[in-house]
């Protein structure tokens, strides 16, 4: 079976599963399936892969064992995993392509890592202007740009770390940056609100270019304008992964046990998960997929071609150089002398 094809369904599906948004009903006629890729990056032990199963509803990756304790000590370079799983959101066929991050922030320095998910990146941009430039093209290119990046904030309830900050505004002209506070159930409601808050507030002091679910363009479009108006209100997404489905009522529920009580995932008053998923994988497709090619390729392409302007301007200036020199010299008057 092709890795993460998941073919083990979960029983328990999103609420959002029946609603959908005008904007994501143009792709429903893909009859091969709209590819949607999408990026996880996080530190280890926040939670990609349990969001990602949750994610898909089904078992897409197994989780490990954890750590060797011998090796604990040792930072493994970061590394990208590629999962692949086919799945149906009202009545639309997705192929969802998704990138995990292993490794990342790891380390003591992390600069690799910045630079790493930038060239991938910008990587998969090249690929789409190589394509552009060809006399013929290929019938089956696979657009691999990364339509959406995950970023999993730890919760440690304070405000952005200097981690946070580079990662996002590094990568923030690249792809469509969602922030989520990992395990968010870590945090007491009170905790939660001001954590927000603060992160939203450092969000725009470091002036970060995150995704911020921007007005559409029709005025009259007022349904849109209050539900973008929502979402950005939401943010941060304050997540609660689950592969665990219980019966409750008579209807499959996602639900983490603990102590004190019970989380349900995708209960709106415990987890911004189902709302985020809805985000993703319905109502903002079409956003999501427009603003990589509309803007955020076009500013590359533009900043690529006038990079190669002007590096081959400079170069033509140089071989110009030595020729104009001997001109001058061979025009300059030459004294004899007797």
């Amino acid at each position: 079976m092709k890795e993460g094809s998941g073919d083990d369904q979960n029983v328990a599906p999103s609420v959002y599963s029946h609603v959908s948004r005008p904007g994501s009903h143009r792709y429903k006629n893909a009859k091969k399936g709209l590819p949607f890729n999408i990026m996880l990056v996080g530190e280890s032990g926040l939670g990609r892969t349990t969001f990602l199963n949750t994610l898909c509803e089904r078992m897409v990756v197994t989780p490990n064992d954890g750590p060797n304790p011998e090796q604990a000590h040792i930072a493994e370079p970061m590394q990208f995993k590629h999962h692949t799983v086919e799945m149906e959101e009202d009545g639309m066929k997705i192929i969802l392509n998704i990138i995990d991050t292993p490794g990342f922030g790891n380390g003591i320095d992390n600069e690799s890592c910045f630079n790493q998910i930038q060239d991938y990146l910008e990587a998969q941009f090249d690929e789409v202007l190589a394509e552009e430039n060809r006399i013929k093209r290929n019938t089956k290119f696979r657009d691999s740009r990364v339509h959406a990046l995950i970023y999993f904030i730890t919760p440690t309830g304070h405000s952005l770390r200097e981690i946070d900050i580079e990662l996002m505004k590094r990568l923030g002209n690249r792809t469509n940056v969602i922030p989520v506070i990992a395990r968010s159930d870590s945090l007491t409601p009170r905790e939660l609100v001001l954590f927000k808050q603060r992160i939203m507030n450092d969000i725009a002091a470091f002036d970060i270019p995150v995704f911020n679910f921007p007005d559409p363009e029709e005025e009259d479009d007022d349904e849109n304008s209050e539900e973008n108006a929502e979402l950005r209100a939401m943010l941060p997404f304050a997540v609660v992964g689950c592969e665990e489905v219980v019966n409750e009522d008579g209807r499959p529920v996602r639900v983490r046990n603990y102590p004190w009580g019970v989380v349900q995932v995708d209960n709106d008053e415990h987890s911004d998960f189902d709302r985020l998923r809805y985000v993703l994988l319905n109502s903002h497709i079409g956003d999501l997929r427009d603003r990589t090619q509309n803007e955020l390729y076009e500013l590359y392409r533009t900043e690529k071609l006038s990079g190669n302007a002007m590096a081959s301007a400079d170069q033509q200036q140089q071989q110009q150089q030595p020729e104009q020199h001997q001109a001058a010299l061979a025009a300059q008057p030459r004294s004899v002398v007797a």
